[in-house]
């Protein structure tokens, strides 16, 4: 072992470090080299925010998914201080104070749920269209229409009518 201290010390970080971009790149080689690869026209396209990458860079497109994302992000975040509040209660259990930790920690989750609660009834969290049941879609048609919800739906049939061609 060396006698400087600053390269004992940072030694096995360093051997660390060599260790595992060894191992990454063994990785990528053996992938390049055993890998089964066959290019389609799919494939060869670049991708990009599961958007097709054909047409006008400037046409208008949704913002929601990028809405989505961003408010993710945002609980994310905002979940991440449930970690440092359950290192804190244990001291505050100790101190007598876990009651208060607990209860402050129900007010932070609510303030939080509030806020959920909020962004889905703005619809923020809606994506599309809803798909619903047949039966909730055939009760919804009859009620519009003014009829009772006890009528029969009347059948589907094709272009040609019912007898066929």
């Amino acid at each position: 072992m060396p006698d400087n201290d600053f390269v004992r010390s940072y030694l096995p970080l360093l051997i660390h470090f060599l260790l595992a971009g060894a191992l990454a790149g063994a990785l990528v080689l053996l992938s390049w080299l055993i890998g089964y690869r066959k290019p389609t026209r799919a494939k060869m396209s670049p991708y990009e925010c599961g958007m097709t990458p054909i047409g006008d860079a400037r046409a208008r497109f949704s913002v929601k998914f990028y809405m989505v994302a961003m408010l993710f992000i945002l609980f994310d975040v905002e979940a991440v201080f449930l970690y440092p509040w359950a290192i804190i209660l244990k001291d505050l259990k100790r101190m007598g104070q876990g009651l208060f930790g607990l209860s402050e920690m129900f007010v932070y989750i609510g303030i939080v749920l509030v806020g959920y609660w909020y962004i889905w009834k703005k619809g923020a969290l809606d994506w599309g269209l809803t798909i619903s049941s047949p039966q909730a879609a055939r009760i919804t048609r009859v009620t519009r229409s003014g009829g009772s919800s006890q009528e029969p739906e009347p059948e589907l049939v094709g272009v040609a009518g019912k007898g066929g061609l």
